[in-house]
């Protein structure tokens, strides 16, 4: 028999299952879709008084840079949050959380590790409903781009207000304690999940971070065969249920 603690994650994960039937995701490619991004990502940190000090714009040159990938996540078809999803390896070391933590980051990749390192994460302060669920759906192609690129770590550089979400969530660990980041002007703390111990739990836990190979591919293949990105993409998490998949391998 189920805890009160075990009943309230299942039935918030089977929540986050009949949301994620109204979403779509889609790699942004265009430059309209990227104004979109750019405006979502200015309403969301001016709302969380979390704007870059130095900011003149919510697009740098990072979100161009052949590792990275920027997603919109849409809710029966608006744009409601985005992400930035950052594939580092020891040849191509360009990421956000080294500019904050440059000797941690560099510690795994002279280890030889490769890491998904997301960042930007923004959600429309505006939106009324499911503002519970959407965290959880916006982070989900971390979790794809875990497996597609069987890195070793996926980094959180959060603030510490949030680091008990991606401990409790993500059985983060904490690489570097809160540290003052002048970039922004506030303390930002460094966490990292172990990919290749999580996935049993975290898909048991949250089934909506299934995903099938054909998603994967579709999300993050830029390989010349594959054409140009698709306009959306559909998660495939229900799909996936019965065949388990290592987050990585």
């Amino acid at each position: 028999m189920l805890n009160n603690s075990a009943a309230t994650t299942k039935e918030f994960s089977t929540k986050l299952l009949s949301i994620l039937d109204a979403v779509e995701y889609r790699r942004i490619e265009s430059q309209e879709d990227f104004e979109d991004i750019a405006r979502l990502r200015y309403k969301s940190y001016q709302e969380r008084g979390v704007l870059p000090l130095s900011a003149s714009s919510m697009l740098d040159e990072v979100d161009f840079d052949d590792h990275a990938y920027v997603f919109g996540v849409y809710l029966y078809e608006e744009l409601v949050s985005t992400i930035r999803v950052h594939h580092v390896t020891p040849t191509h070391r360009i990421s956000q959380s080294a500019g904050v933590f440059p000797d941690a980051v560099n510690a795994f990749l002279d280890a030889g590790m490769t890491l998904i390192d997301p960042a930007r994460l923004a959600i429309d302060p505006e939106l009324d409903g499911e503002r519970s669920a959407l965290p959880f759906l916006t982070v989900r192609p971390t979790i794809m781009a875990a497996i597609y690129f069987n890195a070793d770590r996926m980094l959180q550089h959060i603030r510490p207000a949030h680091s008990a979400f991606y401990r409790r969530y993500f059985y983060a660990d904490t690489v570097v304690p809160p540290t003052f980041a002048s970039i922004y002007g506030f303390d930002l703390t460094l966490l990292a999940s172990r990919t290749r111990e999580i996935g049993p739990k975290l898909f048991s836990r949250f089934p909506i971070y299934e995903s099938q190979p054909y998603e994967r591919r579709l999300m993050f293949d830029r390989s010349p065969l594959s054409g140009m990105a698709p306009l959306t993409i559909l998660p495939t998490a229900r799909l996936a249920r019965q065949h388990s998949t290592p987050l990585a391998s």
